[in-house]
């Protein structure tokens, strides 16, 4: 129901307008990008754009336009991996006259006229690239567009490797992966843009500890960011570096931003969500973050990690 509805948002306004999260990851970028080209190359008549802040280092992903407020008028606005309104790219989004919402995230606001929420996606890439394919009369999917598809997917999945990628996703990547484009480029440019987590092997191997009950957590504070180079989004891949580098059932990455820990946590077999939705946060069963007050809130959320079975 909820693709019908989009495609028919799509096919009755000349106007599209395409949002994303602040402070974009790959699929964020990747899916506002891929959404853009298609609708561009399936829809000629129409005026699409992409907007928000410039993402630093995911430029050869796609660039951002600057529009006036003016093209809002009458314009659809599609809103891509944003749970909330507040951390949507660019606030003018609700000035358009119809507003649609797609995401793979479980928690958040309830947002839009129309919204398409489904968390057993990977990714909001494989969403789209799964909607597009549905409806191949429709859309014309490009190589452009499929290249940033396929790093929204990387991206989300960890290279495949996080537990997240299930047979639809591997079905979908091998969709992908048969248009004109070079996956072993898009790998090389994730890695100088943030994702080579094998550089952070002897950082997680020395300061991430692991719990008799098989809970690894990676802490990570202002002052490390400082002396790293990081800001707390691109220090973000660390939670695949501690997957990566640490034996465990359940991986947390605590992240100290201005008066907040970010936190992001992974597991392949156990259920991480309902912890996260305890502390104002939520996710995928076994992909999850939420925001803490406090370092205490960080060692409470470790020990009631250790009782989920």
């Amino acid at each position: 129901m909820e693709q019908s509805d989009i495609l028919k948002a799509i096919t009755t306004h000349p106007t599209i307008i395409i949002h994303r999260h602040i402070h974009p990851d790959f699929d964020a970028l990747g899916s506002q990008v891929a959404l853009q080209k298609t609708l561009q190359q399936s829809f000629p008549e129409k005026k699409v754009f992409a907007v928000g802040s410039d993402a630093e280092n995911l430029e050869w992903i796609g660039s951002m336009d600057v529009i006036e407020d003016h093209e809002y008028k009458d314009a659809l606005i599609i809103v891509c991996d944003t749970a909330e309104t507040k951390r949507i790219s660019d606030q003018r989004c609700l000035l358009g006259t119809t507003l649609v919402k797609i995401d793979h995230h479980s928690n958040g606001e309830n947002y839009g006229d129309v919204s398409w929420i489904d968390p057993s996606y990977s990714s909001v890439c494989e969403m789209l690239a799964n909607l597009f394919f549905s409806y191949p009369e429709t859309f014309i999917l490009t190589n452009e567009a499929a290249a940033a598809l396929y790093a929204g997917i990387m991206g989300d999945t960890g290279m495949l490797k996080n537990g997240m990628a299930g047979e639809r996703t591997l079905r979908i990547v091998s969709q992908i992966k048969k248009f004109a484009f070079k996956p072993d480029r898009i790998h090389r440019l994730m890695k100088k843009s943030g994702t080579d987590f094998s550089k952070w092997k002897q950082f997680v191997s020395y300061r991430a500890q692991v719990t008799e009950e098989g809970i690894a957590s990676l802490s990570v504070t202002k002052d490390m960011l400082e002396n790293l180079g990081l800001n707390s989004s691109e220090a973000a891949p660390l939670i695949h570096a501690l997957v990566a580098y640490k034996a465990a059932r359940i991986w947390v990455l605590f992240i100290q931003e201005d008066c907040k820990i970010r936190v992001r946590i992974r597991s392949k077999t156990v259920p991480v969500n309902e912890i996260a939705e305890n502390y104002g946060g939520g996710g995928h069963s076994l992909a999850a973050g939420a925001l803490l007050s406090s370092w205490a809130e960080a060692d409470e959320m470790i020990e009631r990690l250790g009782n989920v079975k």
